[in-house]
Parts: C-alpha cells; structure tokens; sequence
C-alpha cells in the first residue's frame, strides 16, 4: 500500500524534519528539485532523435502556430515552433515558479537544468515581494551560473512564445496549499501550459488541484509526470486531480525516517503488489473456500445475478447459490452451470414478492455471505424483501444496485445493522440518492463520512473506486478504465467482493483486492480488445490467469 498523507500533515512533517530532525529546509528544496529536474530531463529526451548508444527514442511532433496575446494597445503575436533540436543545439526548458516554497523548487530545478546544459528560462507567477526566503536563496543560486528568475507577463507574446517552443515545461506554481480558484497571472500561466505541445512536469501537485480532494480550483495543468515529494496525496487519484496527474513518482527528500514512521495515514493507494491471495490447502474441499448465497433478478433483468454468480465462481468461491423470481428463473438457471439457481416468489410484474423474504432466509440459512440487489428493479416487493433481510439476517451482506435503491429513505434499516459487516458498492448517482454528499465535490471525504456515520464499508465506484471503512480508513484503487462503463460491469464487482469474502479473506483485504483486481481485469481486457470492444463477460473470463499471477 502507498500511505497517504494530508496537506496538512505535510506541512507539519516539513516542520518537524526542520525544527526536530535538523534537517535544513534549503536541502529538502534541493532534494526536491534534483528529482524533479531528472524527471523533466526524462520528458524533453523523449523528444529529440536517437543518439549513439541509445536504442529508442520517440519524437515530439513538430508543432508550429502564433500566440496570440490581448493588451491594451490590441492584439500582438509572435510566431513559436517546437520540434527536436538541431545537432548540438541544446534542449529548452521553461520553468514556471511561483514566489513560495513549490516555486522554490521549480528555481532551483532551472539552475539544475542549465547547468545540464539545457537552454532555460524561469518565470516568476507572482510577485517578487512574496519570494520565500528559501526561494530567495534559490535565485541567488540560479544567478550564479547565469540564469535570471524573470517576471512573467501574460501580455508578451514574445515571452509566450519562447516558452511554447520549448521541449519541456515546468510547473511549480502552486503547491499543495492551493485553496481557492486560480486567476489572473496564474491562470494565463496555466492555461500556456496546457496549450503547449510539450509535456509538463510538475512539482508536487498539478497546479489548480485541491491537495485533498483532487478538485479541480478553476483550472489546472494537465501534467504528463508529477513529482511529489515524501509522501503522495489524495488530489493525485482522486476527483478530477487523478486526470492531471500523469504519472506520479513519490520522490524521498531527507525526511527522518523516525518522523515517517510516526505519521499516521488512515487513507492507502493499493497497487498491484499489495493484493496476493493464500494458496489453497492441498487436502481442501468446496466446503472450505465458502458458501455464499446471491440474491437477483427480475423479468428482462436476469443478465445481472448471472454476471454476479459467474464472477463469484470466477474468483474462487467453493458453492454459490442463486434465487430470482420464479418468472425469471428458468432464463438464469439454463445460463448458470457452476452456481445454483432456484425460483422464488414472485409477483405480476416479474419482480420478487412480500413473500419471497422467508424463502430467502431458509435458502441462506447455512451461507457464509449474502449478494443483493443485482437486477432486482426498483418496485414496492422488491424494496420491502431486501429491507426486511436487512433486518433478519446475521450474516455478512454486500449491497450492490437496486439493494442499495432500496435504502433510499430507509437508511435507519443499515444503520440497525451496525456491528454486523455490511458492504454498499454505489456509483455517484446511487450514493447521492442515498446520501446527497457529493455536492462538494470530495468524493474521498463523501464516503469516509458515510462509512463512519453508518458502519458500513463503502466502495464508491468510479475513477480511483474509493473503499472507505467504518474506523474512517480508506483504500484509493489504481486500476481501471473507462471500458469498464458498460452495464454489468458493476454486477462482476459485487460477484468478486462476495466471493472473496466468503471464502474468510478479511475485510480489509478481500474488498480493496477484488476492487483492484476488478480493474487489473479491465485493464487487461482494454489491453487485448480495445477499451470500445471489451465487455464485462470478458473480464470474468480473464480474472483466473490474474488469480493466478497473485496467489502467494
């Protein structure tokens, strides 16, 4: 897992490595600033032709076109071209900086890229009265071998125009502290960048994303690598933050272990290492890896309880047993060869009836875990069974779709539950229904709140799937794609969490690892078929060779 930490306790580890670990604050700048111009050397490289020695090299696109710039004297252009250099020309960099500590590290990251031999220039987004000491002594630094922090002026097209030619870009303008909309010089500053046809790197956080909750504060810069330092954040996965990101290298700067160690980061990044799975016993039996009961279907939505079952065969389970309403019955049963399906009352509509409940409880008398909601529509029966199970069931029970509908207005039936292990897999629109919290949105925040308040575990589903906890602990997934939007897709996760839990895994391991594996198998299907042609079928029928690949 990859802790992460707050912007808050970012700024009190900084000081603590100061004032308590003797850490000079000039030498975490520099620290900073040597891996953040590495990775920007990286990006420029990729841009110019092969040198001896080296094997591969990719090409930035030649791109040519004119700035436009609005003063008050009118519109004024200058002409810009970016494309690989001539031989022995040197590579450009643009650095822009802002008068705190973050636009200190982007000082001293231009000093490093001169004396790299990289033609750069930095510009300063913001006033020269605001320069921390710590980013005063970088320039002092950056004019000892000739380099010079410069205003920057929105309104020279000149300036604009030798920074769009440039082969990479550097954003160091704000930094995690960001709290309000971006504006004026800084979002002219920002909207340059985004506009460029170079890749960007940035220091920390993307500029204009909110550290905590990956809001998006009016504009931000669309990074191709961000380097942030001691510790990753939340705005790096979650929100719009995730989408300007790039790639993210969490880079050490000098902090003491012992402060490290400390640290308390109830909010984790799981990634592919984190998820590995017991081998099976050799003398084990069905009965060990266990019974789990899946509760679905209604006339013309059948798809969805099989999806759910095969996914939980799928992923392990030892015996799953499926009810649906008897209309629908015989459709489900005739596509389920593994699990068990059986007919249960139903009413007119195809929908299960008042009287389906009891059946439900005698079939699961002896399961392990409990599926409801995929397929079940969102009648007046429907709605009264699963509540009424809610009620009368002991067991652990995961709560995915019209499940999850039927709390709407009755949430005082989950938290009656409280003590008894339940999981509620909602996308956005499920869980706004159910908690009207996203309005702000932290989506991170959203579902810790709702985990803690109504003691449950709740996996938020979308981009970066957040599984947050009752004790307020929360698993930020790292896998997935936008394939993986497609009906059904939600019914293979509910399989996948159900399954691994009957099989006696852990909470705390068994929802984040079929949540990252539910990605790993989006991801591979994207891989082979195209994100347009996947489809969630495909994902069941990939997951055994993940299983394999993470099994201990």
């Amino acid at each position: 897992m990859r802790p992460i930490a707050t912007a808050q306790q970012m700024r009190e580890l900084d000081r603590a490595a100061i004032q308590e670990g003797g850490v000079a604050s000039i030498a975490l700048m520099e620290r900073a600033a040597e891996t953040l111009a590495e990775e920007a050397m990286a990006l420029a490289e990729e841009g110019v032709p092969p040198r001896q020695g080296r094997e591969k090299a990719s090409f930035l696109p030649r791109a040519q076109g004119e700035v436009l710039i609005l003063t008050e004297d009118g519109v004024q252009s200058a002409a810009y071209t970016s494309a690989p250099p001539a031989p022995g020309e040197p590579l450009r960099a643009a650095v822009f900086s802002g008068p705190g500590n973050n636009g200190g590290d982007g000082v001293a990251c231009a000093r490093l890229l001169l004396e790299a031999g990289y033609q750069a220039r930095c510009f300063l987004v913001g006033a020269r009265d605001k320069l921390t000491p710590d980013t005063r002594a970088m320039e002092a630094k950056l004019a000892r071998v000739g380099g010079k922090l410069e205003l920057y002026d929105p309104g020279d097209p000149a300036q604009a125009a030798w920074a769009m030619g440039a082969h990479v870009l550097v954003d160091a303008v704000f930094g995690i502290g960001l709290n309000a909309p971006i504006q004026a010089d800084a979002l002219a500053a920002v909207c340059l960048m985004n506009r460029s046809a170079a890749p960007v790197a940035s220091a920390d956080i993307p500029s204009g994303v909110e550290a905590d909750t990956g809001r998006v504060l009016g504009a931000a810069v669309q990074a191709a690598v961000t380097v942030t330092f001691t510790r990753a954040k939340a705005g790096h996965f979650v929100g719009q933050g995730g989408l300007h990101t790039g790639r993210l290298v969490v880079a050490p700067i000098g902090v003491p272990e012992e402060l490290l160690e400390r640290l308390e980061t109830p909010v984790q990044a799981v990634y592919g290492g984190d998820c590995v799975l017991p081998r099976r016993a050799r003398d084990a039996h069905k009965g060990d890896f266990g019974k789990i009961y899946l509760l679905g279907g209604s006339v013309g939505y059948t798809g969805a309880p099989v999806l759910a079952a095969r996914a939980a065969v799928r992923t392990g389970a030892g015996l799953v047993c499926v009810g649906v309403p008897a209309p629908a019955w015989g459709v489900a049963a005739s596509k389920l060869d593994e699990a068990m399906a059986h007919p249960l009352p139903a009413g007119k509509e195809g929908q299960l009836s008042l009287e389906a409940a009891q059946a439900v409880l005698d079939k699961s008398a002896d399961c392990g875990v409990c599926l409801i909601g995929p397929g079940l529509g969102r009648g007046n029966g429907p709605g009264a069974v699963v509540r009424q199970l809610l009620r009368e069931l002991r067991c652990p029970v995961v709560l995915d779709a019209d499940g999850i509908n039927a709390l709407e207005g009755h949430i005082d039936v989950l938290d009656a539950r409280r003590g008894l292990f339940a999981v509620l897999t909602p996308h956005d629109g499920e869980f706004a229904r159910l908690s009207g919290a996203l309005s702000g949105g932290d989506r991170l925040g959203a579902a810790r709140e709702f985990a803690v308040e109504h003691g449950c575990c709740l996996v938020l589903k979308g981009h970066c799937t957040i599984t947050a906890f009752p004790d307020g602990t929360a698993f930020l997934n790292t896998t997935g794609n936008p394939g993986m939007a497609k009906g059904g897709s939600g019914d293979v996760l509910a399989g996948m969490i159900v399954s691994l839990l009957g099989q006696g895994l852990p909470a705390r391991k068994a929802v984040p690892a079929a949540v990252w594996l539910h990605g790993a198998a989006g991801d591979r299907c994207a891989g082979r078929r195209g994100e347009y042609g996947m489809t969630p079928s495909d994902m069941v029928e990939l997951l055994p060779e993940l299983l394999k690949e993470i099994t201990g």
